[in-house]
């Protein structure tokens, strides 16, 4: 993996971070179940985001992830 300093698209250091729910497929999406939990960090800049599995990401290393580290 690549080592960087900031969004790997414009090298912003400007980023947030989100928790969303998504469906599955099948039944859960039939009936709108939104299991599939996420955490997704984005540039507030350019809009690059990155999604990270909500259960087996931690809070303190996703920004490492993001930004390289």
């Amino acid at each position: 993996m690549k080592n960087h300093e900031g969004c790997m698209k414009c090298g912003s250091r400007n980023a947030d971070s989100k928790d969303v729910s998504m469906t599955g497929s099948g039944l859960s999406k039939m009936f709108d179940v939104q299991h599939n939990r996420f955490t997704v960090v984005f540039c507030k800049d350019c809009g690059y985001s990155e999604f990270y599995n909500a259960e087996s990401s931690t809070a303190s290393n996703i920004f490492d992830l993001f930004f390289g580290g």
